[in-house]
């Protein structure tokens, strides 16, 4: 795949490549404005699934927003009323409504999965750091303390939240992302999970990596896409359709003039109010960014572990220009 070429729709073909120099293997991009959508491809097809890493916060996000609205949880509801915690200290009093824009005082994760010696094992040899049964998650919690209510981003917290959320529904959390989000999202529990459509990724030398599958970090980071799914998604929150959408409204600050709603990020790029979020796995790395006002959203897939957010806020940009007739997006560069 190293060597594939860019294909696909027209102007994005440009922006693909002028956005990735040197070329990256296995990547989609999709765009999508008032006018039109957009795909371009290398080295991967639209049957090929990507990990889509912390991406899948935001979704996770959604789901628990749709049910707040439909009565199923509150912003007060806690982790105690949904998961098996009696006697796990203060964890069984963190709220809903805190984990969900990552201020429940709950560490990024639980010092009961031995985070250092999963970190080498990971740094070393490519090993999936993740993996664990939910059972296993709610064990590791056990001896969690519980700090101060402070911005802290927490993939503890959303793991937490996703298996707390579809409890509260009567569902797990694979079922409960399908019935709200669609079939195109798959969860794998395990590698004997994956298919041939499921791509291996590689750390930024080539070497390839374990894949990042397990019951607990799903809500957090363990969902696969393609990027006709990706596309779908954002067609659909373009236009307002998909239940949890209060989740990309900003309702407290994260950082200095950053806004999160229930995971989603906003902030300004360029004089533009930009929703968005990125992912990042062993072997993948991920962006999927929104102009609301605009109509107009991005989505970049890489399997390969290097950051894609450079790429993914240029190639939004790139489509979102003065809103115009669909004639004004060409294989040009644009005036910028």
């Amino acid at each position: 795949m190293g060597d594939a070429e860019w294909s696909g729709d027209g102007g994005l073909l440009g922006a693909a490549e002028r956005a990735f120099r040197p070329a990256a293997s296995a990547t989609a991009i999709a765009v999508v404005t008032p006018y039109e959508e957009r795909t371009a491809l290398r080295g991967s097809d639209d049957r090929s699934a990507f990990e889509i890493g912390s991406i899948s916060k935001g979704l996770t996000g959604m789901l628990y927003r749709h049910a707040v609205e439909r009565g199923l949880v509150s912003p007060t509801t806690t982790l105690g009323d949904l998961l098996p915690l009696e006697g796990y200290g203060d964890v069984g009093a963190v709220t809903l409504g805190s984990l969900a824009i990552h201020r429940s005082g709950l560490p990024g994760l639980p010092p009961g999965m031995h985070p250092l010696r999963r970190s080498l094992g990971f740094w070393i040899h490519g090993q999936n750091p993740y993996g664990d049964s939910l059972a296993a998650l709610l064990d590791q919690v056990r001896t969690v303390h519980v700090g101060a209510p402070r911005p802290r981003y927490s993939n503890l917290g959303f793991q937490l939240l996703g298996h707390a959320v579809a409890k509260a529904a009567g569902s797990s959390y694979p079922q409960l992302l399908q019935d709200d989000l669609g079939p195109g999202f798959s969860t794998p529990a395990r590698v004997e999970d994956l298919g041939p459509a499921d791509l291996t990724g590689c750390d930024r030398f080539g070497r390839p990596m374990q894949p990042w599958v397990g019951e607990a970090i799903a809500p957090a980071g363990g969902i696969r896409a393609t990027i006709g799914t990706m596309r779908g998604f954002l067609r659909s929150v373009l236009d307002g359709a998909p239940p949890g959408m209060s989740a990309l409204d900003p309702v407290t600050e994260f950082a200095p003039r950053v806004g999160i709603g229930a995971g989603w990020i906003t902030l300004e790029h360029h004089g533009r109010r930009i929703t968005w979020h990125n992912g990042s796995t062993g072997g993948f790395n991920s962006w999927i960014g929104l102009d609301r006002d605009a109509g107009t959203g991005a989505v970049v897939l890489s399997a390969v572990h290097r950051s894609v957010d450079r790429q993914g806020f240029r190639i939004l940009e790139e489509f979102t220009a003065p809103l115009a007739a669909p004639s004004s997006v060409v294989d040009d560069e644009p005036t910028r």
